[in-house]
């Protein structure tokens, strides 16, 4: 196999006419890789987007060909893919109020051009949910949130719509399915493209806890933070360090690694209802 391309979290392998995408143990935050990792996390990721996957299949095709046609020494955090033409937009769909989204409502009253209530606190839960395109920007560098005319103005109406709408779609299947498991979805990502057959296409991860921002539902309450099911136990950590969210990053305490950790696990167990072990 050949490497072509080492991301934040994940690492891309041409194999043939296949991709097989490696889910490493890296954590990254304000898009830095921090220097030690989060066991079993790569392996948690794997199996929860495969799961998701599963799940959403109806909805738009995904890029997986195998969980299992992967190199030994890869097993378990590793997916054997269909390649993509990437189209160049992060997707997110929107609920609640949180992250980056809060900030730009904060300053504008806007998240992506889409304008909201006035008087939604951190937490809140939007009125229906809402599509937040941003910029996929090379590691070290942010994405930038853009408009819905922005995203038609770079791939034409048609593509533009199907991105919205499919976006929209499975972050309410998402989300649905979720809540029934006592777990809200407050926001997430996806990336899209075209397989070889011209076929719209989920790819990447789909509703990790790393493209998402998961929260107990028995405990959330609006007006300040949430307890989460993702890497934002870490964020809280690194904000509070005083670093300057440029590399080199801080190492991350043993305790807030092992906290992590057990948010990951107890999230994939939520959801899919199913025990995490080291093998698994």
């Amino acid at each position: 196999m050949k490497l072509l391309h080492s991301g934040k979290v994940r690492d891309v392998y041409a194999d043939g006419e296949d991709i097989v995408l490696v889910a490493s143990d890296r954590i990254s935050v304000y898009d830095v890789i921090l220097p030690n990792p989060i066991p079993d996390k790569g392996k948690l990721l794997n199996q929860l987007a495969l799961w998701w996957f599963e799940q959403l299949a109806d909805v738009v095709p995904n890029h997986v060909i195998s969980s299992t046609d992967v190199p030994a020494e890869f097993a378990g955090r590793a997916v054997r893919c269909k390649r993509l033409e990437i189209i160049q937009v992060e997707c997110i769909a929107r609920g609640y109020l949180a992250g980056l989204g809060l900030r730009e409502y904060q300053k504008q009253g806007t998240v992506s051009g889409v304008a909201l209530p006035k008087g939604l606190v951190e937490g809140s839960k939007l009125p229906e949910p809402i599509f937040t395109p941003t910029t996929k920007a090379p590691i070290g560098e942010h994405d930038e949130f853009i408009t819905y005319a922005d995203v038609e103005d770079m791939v034409g109406a048609e593509t533009a719509a199907r991105l919205r709408d499919t976006t929209l779609e499975v972050y309410r299947r998402g989300a649905e399915l979720a809540a029934g498991r006592g777990v809200i979805v407050a926001d997430t990502k996806f990336e899209f493209g075209w397989d070889a057959q011209g076929r719209f296409t989920l790819g990447d991860e789909a509703l990790t806890s790393d493209s998402s921002r998961y929260w107990p539902a028995d405990e959330w309450q609006p007006g300040h933070p949430q307890r989460s099911f993702d890497k934002q136990i870490v964020r809280d950590w690194a904000s509070g360090t005083g670093w300057d969210r440029t590399p080199p990053a801080p190492e991350i305490p043993e305790d807030v690694v092992e906290l992590a950790r057990n948010r990951y696990i107890e999230l994939y167990q939520r959801l899919t209802g199913r025990s995490f072990t080291t093998s698994s």
